[in-house]
C-alpha cells in the first residue's frame, strides 16, 4: 500500500497538533472525560485522518472533498480550544492555536495546489 500521505508537510504537522491535543487534555479535570476533552481529540485525529482517507481515494474530487473535511475538523477544533481556554482547561491554548493556524495554512495550500494542477 502507497501511504503518501506521510510526505505531507500538512498530515506530519496535523498528527503534531494531535499529540499536542492529547497531551493538553491529559490534565482536564475528569468529569470532562466524555465531554470536552473526547470532542477535543476526536476533531484532533480526524484531521490526519481526513487527509490520509483522501489520499487513498481514487479521484481529485474526493481527495479535495476529503480534505475540505479535514478543514471542517479543524474549524471544530479551533472553536473547542477557544471554549477549554474559556473554561481555565488550558494554559496553552496560544500554542495550539498556532498549531491550528499553520495546520490550517498548509490544509489550503495543498488544496488550492491540487486545484491548480487540476483546472491547468
Amino acid at each position: 500500500m502507497k501511504r503518501g500521505h506521510r510526505n505531507l508537510k500538512a498530515w506530519q504537522q496535523a498528527m503534531e497538533l494531535v499529540t499536542a491535543i492529547y497531551t493538553a487534555t491529559s490534565a482536564f479535570p475528569s468529569q470532562e472525560k466524555f465531554g470536552l476533552t473526547s470532542q477535543l481529540q476526536r476533531a484532533a485525529v480526524s484531521v490526519p485522518a481526513n487527509i490520509a482517507e483522501g489520499f487513498a481515494r481514487n479521484g481529485t474530487k474526493e481527495l479535495l472533498h476529503f480534505l475540505s473535511i479535514a478543514a471542517g475538523s479543524l474549524s471544530e477544533l479551533d472553536t473547542l480550544i477557544e471554549l477549554a481556554a474559556r473554561l481555565g482547561y488550558l494554559n496553552n491554548a496560544e500554542e495550539l492555536n498556532g498549531k491550528v493556524d499553520e495546520v490550517s495554512g498548509l490544509l489550503m495550500g495543498l488544496s488550492a495546489s491540487i486545484k491548480r494542477r487540476t483546472t491547468s
